[in-house]
Formats: C-alpha cells, structure tokens, sequence
C-alpha cells in the first residue's frame, strides 16, 4: 500500500511530465518569424525576449492558446 510520500511523488512526476510535454518543440533560441496562429509577423521584440525557448505565436495567438491549455 502507498503511502503519502508515495502519492505526492507520482503527483511530482506527473506535474513535471506535463510541464516537460508543453515545452515548446523545436529548436530552442529560434523563433518563426511570423505567427503560426494568424500569419502576422512576430514582433522582434517578442523574438529577442523569447531567444531561451523560442516562439512559433505572436502574443495574442499564445494568449489564447494558454487559455485553451495547448502549447507548442
């Protein structure tokens, strides 16, 4: 029988798998340079800020898929 801990960790390791899976997929430090969602470009100012995990949306189109829980 499992005990706290034992929950709390498959709890952890859940959390984190989802976390890891909604990292965006690509190539981190490139972003596109127009947006995936409605096919503006992607402001440069976004592009430089987001330089670490990369982009694929502008802001308004990401905004919206946070809502709406997807990731890429």
């Amino acid at each position: 029988m499992a005990d706290h801990a034992d929950v709390a960790d498959g709890v952890i390791e859940h959390h984190l798998a989802q976390a890891l899976r909604a990292l965006p997929v690509g190539n981190p430090g490139q972003c596109a340079l127009e947006c995936e969602g409605c096919g503006d470009p992607i402001p440069e100012a976004r592009r430089l800020a987001l330089l670490d995990r990369g982009c694929t949306r502008c802001t308004e189109c990401q905004e919206l898929a946070d809502k709406r829980g997807v990731r890429v």
